[in-house]
């Protein structure tokens, strides 16, 4: 297993990290003893984020977590998240001081610990000043309930919003974001990658299979099987279109070459974009847990990374088109330095940290 440094802290997480949305057995099929004999199997192999929600299965995957992390707490950071309704009452949800401080209580409560490791709001709460957000946030790691706090499907101006509040208010800063990003759903790269990079803030990419596309389930002309989750799924099916199951059939086909199942392919990719600490692996099986354990010591060679990462590109619509026009005339313009979004990896004592690439121009 390899391990990052999340953003600017100093917390160690594996590349590979268990996403545990489907461990609710009574919309997923995923049963409390089949989840936790893979939070075990995860945690025996080297892994050690564990990501929920207190919105999944209504608390239940959290009391799941707790108890299959009982004697192994010393092992595990669990990461959870907070906003969504929990209760039928109008202050039930959102991100107000009273639901943050309410959501942590229960939280710990039913993951039968004494801290979270990591806790993310779980989206943008309009009603609420993200300053309120914020303070709640900075007393509950003050008062060491919270030992790390992030992001999760935010715009990148939100984002940007939030760093910035906490900086000049000198609060707690966030030090991740949780977004969708795989090789098919790649929009973030635009301002969510350059603004996380810029910030110190470290990226963990839920869905990063495309919710089964890149696993060489599905691809041109093979509809996926009714059990992939690109079956029932609507938001999963917004990838079944040419350039979704053309990205399916560049991952099969490199997968073959390089003697890797698919899923390792799609992983690897992912773990050498910039600012991703980590991969969030929603799993239901052990034979699925282990290729993606195993895809944490995958390399792919330069080539090949490169004909993938032809792949999924968003569209140069404008503003952006301009402003690649203008980044790449930077070093005909005698500009000595400029800071690139590509990003570089730092090796220290066997852990992978991010920090942007400083190219030097001549002029």
């Amino acid at each position: 297993m390899r391990y990052r440094s999340l953003g600017s802290s100093g917390l160690k997480l594996s590349v590979i990290a268990l996403g545990t949305m489907i461990f609710d057995g009574a919309r997923w099929g995923c049963d409390g003893d089949t989840a936790t004999r893979l939070i075990h199997r995860f945690l025996d192999g080297g892994g050690n984020l564990v990501d929920t929600a207190d919105v999944y299965g209504d608390g239940r995957v959290e009391r799941l977590i707790g108890k299959a992390v009982a004697g192994r707490r010393h092992q595990v950071l669990i990461a959870t998240k907070f906003g969504g309704f929990t209760g039928p009452g109008i202050n039930d949800g959102g991100n107000s001081r009273h639901h943050v401080l309410d959501a942590v209580d229960q939280s710990l409560r039913r993951l039968g610990t004494d801290h979270i490791d990591l806790l993310q709001i779980h989206a943008h709460d309009a009603t609420t000043p993200m300053e309120e957000t914020l303070r709640a946030l900075d007393d509950v790691v003050r008062t060491g309930r919270v030992r790390y706090i992030g992001c999760s499907n935010m715009a990148a101006w939100q984002l940007v919003k939030a760093a910035g509040l906490a900086r000049h208010d000198r609060l707690t800063m966030p030090v991740s974001l949780q977004v969708q990003y795989s090789l098919i759903a790649r929009h973030i790269e635009r301002e969510h990658v350059p603004a996380c990079l810029d910030a110190g803030i470290g990226l963990l990419a839920w869905s990063p299979l495309g919710a089964g596309l890149l696993a060489g389930r599905a691809g041109s002309g093979r509809p996926p099987a009714p059990d992939v989750r690109l079956g029932f799924l609507p938001r999963a099916r917004e990838g079944l279109h040419t350039a979704g199951l053309a990205a399916a059939d560049a991952v099969i086909a490199a997968a073959a070459e390089a003697g890797l199942e698919p899923a390792q392919v799609a992983l690897a990719w992912l773990l050498s974009r910039p600012a991703v600490c980590a991969a969030i692996a929603g799993v239901r099986t052990e034979k699925q847990l282990d290729i993606a354990l195993d895809a944490a010591d995958c390399r792919l060679p330069a080539d090949m990374l490169a004909s993938l990462d032809t792949h999924g590109r968003p569209r140069p619509v404008s503003p952006y088109d301009t402003l690649d026009r203008v980044e790449a005339q930077w070093p005909a313009r005698g500009h000595d330095r400029a800071v690139s979004a590509e990003g570089a990896r730092i090796h220290s004592h066997g852990v992978d940290i991010f920090q942007p690439r400083v190219h030097d121009y001549s002029s």
